[in-house]
């Protein structure tokens, strides 16, 4: 080594170097394919039609650096306005200076990082540039909106729902916050050795002023091939007055059961270190509703203060109005005839809302229409919907995304753009040939 006089770069400064020659690379290429394209529009429009203008400056802002490009402006003499006509076959009018790539980035982060500023900085580290502000992200989410999949097929004559409420805060003085309600809708359980996956899952958030119930059975007729008078619900949740009024709208079509995580914490709460905890707890696992509630009333007036004891109360007097809601429902579907055979307890509703929760609570407070164009953008990821934006479409997530190849000539146009400007752009191309950087980066000029 000690003859060896070659002077090597750190991998960082390697790593550095191939990045922005890249970069600028990008930036080069899609200039010349952006005015070629613009130059063969020119040539076959329909030139009674569009009155070519002048040219105008343009600048782009793109995952790879700034693309700066002189564009034609057309007058339409049949309409009378004045048109970017490679903006039109883009699909990318009136859409600003970011580029669509960017968009996507940026609003995925946002949905699935902690906040706004967070998904602008994280940008900006990693692309060595500002590319777009934490409002203008904002901006972009709050025109989104989720194009529905097609209507799913239901398997067997149940579905199961998890329902719970989120409490998040408004932005303004006196502004209250309000409960979003939410459920989630599955058909069953995948066991895959010691993991379990929810089938089919999607999510319900409610907004209009329709009742809870009557939207949530609209949003299963729109997204399942479900039908009222064959299919069985599952329900659970916690005693809140706008979930229990399930028993009446569906009655004999949907079991309630009480969310177990939610009574088991109140009895951890209240028996935690007292003698009848163990067969309280015996009661509830074994689904014997009437064992458990001659245990709770039998504790009555054994605990510390008077606190607990009207906490034990409450507690007992919300747990008679639905005693059946603390039995099996495997035991309601075998009665209805359907074999329960692969299902399991339920209680994932708590899972379900730390998910949105991780997103729109701590701290964070919220106007009506970022909450909704949030909630949107979560359900769409958490589905795997696709998401209409401003300057395209988000697909990244979905299950059936289909690649559309360009023309072949584009495709061959692009390599041979790439070819010519890597060509002689990168110093170290025109150093000494026999040297390990040289001939790895000589592979950037043979794209």
């Amino acid at each position: 080594m000690q003859k060896n006089n070659t002077e090597y770069p750190t991998l960082k400064e390697l790593e550095q170097l191939v990045w922005r020659k890249l970069q600028e690379t990008f930036s080069k290429v899609m200039k010349t394919l952006l005015e070629d394209m613009d130059k063969q529009i020119a040539e076959e429009r329909d030139k009674k039609r569009y009155r070519l203008i002048d040219k105008r400056k343009y600048h782009i802002t793109s995952l790879f650096g700034e693309i700066e490009l002189n564009r034609n402006y057309y007058r339409d003499r049949e309409t009378g306005e004045y048109v970017f006509l490679l903006d039109r076959y883009l699909e990318f009018e009136d859409a600003g200076s970011f580029s669509p790539l960017i968009e996507e980035v940026a609003i995925e982060l946002a949905v699935q990082g902690p906040s706004y500023r967070k998904a602008a900085s994280t940008l900006e580290t990693l692309l060595g540039y500002r590319v777009i502000s934490h409002e203008a992200i904002r901006q972009h989410l709050l025109q989104v909106s989720s194009i529905p999949k097609k209507r799913e097929h239901v398997h067997q004559p149940v579905l199961f729902v998890e329902v719970d409420g989120l409490f998040v805060k408004r932005q303004g003085k006196r502004k209250k916050g309000k409960e979003e309600k939410i459920a989630a809708v599955h058909q069953g359980w995948e066991v895959n050795g010691k993991r379990v996956r929810l089938k089919n899952k999607r999510h319900f958030v409610h907004e209009g002023n329709q009742p809870f119930w009557e939207a949530f059975e609209d949003f299963l007729i729109e997204n399942f091939e479900y039908d009222p008078t064959i299919h069985k619900l599952v329900i659970n949740g916690d005693g809140a007055n706008w979930i229990t009024t399930c028993r009446d709208y569906f009655k004999d079509r949907a079991f309630f059961s009480l969310d177990r995580f939610h009574v088991a914490r109140e009895i951890r709460s209240l028996f935690r270190h007292h003698p009848r905890y163990r067969p309280i707890r015996k009661a509830l696992a074994s689904y014997d509703y009437e064992k458990l509630l001659t245990e709770l009333n039998s504790a009555v007036g054994t605990l510390e203060d008077d606190e607990q004891e009207e906490r034990l109360e409450a507690f007992i007097r919300q747990l008679e109005k639905y005693p059946e809601a603390l039995g099996d429902y495997r035991n309601w579907l075998k009665e209805q005839g359907i074999d329960t055979t692969g299902m399991r307890p339920m209680g994932s509703a708590e899972g379900t809302m730390s998910v949105f929760a991780k997103r729109l609570k701590n701290g964070r407070s919220w106007v009506d229409k970022g909450v909704s164009a949030m909630f949107t953008g979560l359900v769409a990821y958490l589905d795997k919907l696709t998401l209409k934006t401003l300057f395209g479409r988000i697909e990244k997530w979905t299950e059936t995304q289909v690649e559309k190849n360009p023309p072949r000539y584009y495709k061959e146009k692009v390599t041979s753009t790439i070819g010519e400007a890597t060509r002689d752009n990168v110093l170290y191309l025109k150093g000494k040939a026999n040297i390990p950087v040289y001939k790895a980066l000589k592979e950037l000029s043979g794209f």
